[in-house]
């Protein structure tokens, strides 16, 4: 797909989106149209990622529909729930939802209040993850230590495969926050990766696809080393306290 028909298609998804504010959505306030399709690098099968905001709502919600053959992903917010789940993605270290707004198009009558919330969040994504401390810190270094032990212990070609599959997002988040980047889920973790450091994406991604294979060598070493720059592996000394309501009385 060229440049021109990736131009045209995010023209069309954002006519659609805007439809959908004013039939589906009526009485919001505003919307912001987000997604590949908006930044010019979606496909056919790409879905529109739309934030729909009211005036006011009883609760916040998450719906999926299809629009003019486009495949709509829709969250439905007030100013309030948005602000919620807004902060609740910056303590994360994962920014899907300030991506959305900081970067979305926007539609609906209230531009000057869009304007607004669009700026809190850009402030937000800029302002980057806060350093990673903590309770948080702990759990990813222990479930990265967890995780490339089970790979040292040489099980057989399949097991490394699944293993190296649940290495792949903690170790991806580990490199990302431990650097003071924004971390991704999915698609998005190469993609900061390689953004951050290419060279780094790059032997991250030969690793992995060897342990893929049956070969955890390289992803093992790969692991060791990020877990030097934090304080080397994390076991011993490790604990958890389940919540206070985690009782049953029969």
């Amino acid at each position: 797909m060229d440049d021109i028909q990736k131009h045209i298609l995010a023209e069309r998804a954002l006519a659609v989106a805007r439809r959908c504010v004013t039939s589906r959505f009526a009485g919001a306030a505003f919307a912001y149209v987000a997604g590949s399709l908006m930044r010019g690098d979606g496909t056919a099968f790409s879905d529109i990622d739309l934030v729909v905001v009211f005036p006011s709502l009883e609760r916040a919600s998450r719906e999926s529909f299809t629009e003019d053959g486009f495949p709509v992903e829709a969250f439905v917010h007030d100013e309030q729930t948005l602000a919620h789940y807004l902060h609740a993605d910056a303590e994360s270290g994962c920014p899907v939802m300030v991506t959305m707004v900081a970067t979305g198009s926007i539609v609906g009558l209230d531009f000057d209040s869009a304007r607004i919330v669009q700026a809190r969040a850009a402030s937000m994504l800029a302002a980057g993850p806060k350093p990673l401390a903590g309770a948080s810190y702990d759990m990813l270094r222990y479930h990265v230590t967890d995780l490339a032990d089970d790979l040292r212990g040489s099980p057989p070609p399949e097991e490394i495969a699944a293993i190296a599959a649940q290495l792949y997002q903690k170790l991806a988040d580990l490199i990302l926050l431990g650097r003071g980047a924004w971390a991704g889920r999915g698609k998005w973790a190469p993609r900061l990766i390689r953004a951050l450091d290419a060279q780094l994406a790059i032997e991250f991604d030969a690793a992995f696809r060897l342990a893929a294979e049956g070969d955890a060598t390289r992803f093992l070493a790969l692991a060791d080393r990020e877990l030097a720059l934090h304080g080397g592996r994390y076991f011993e000394g490790f604990r958890q306290d389940a919540p206070m309501e985690a009782r049953r009385l029969e």
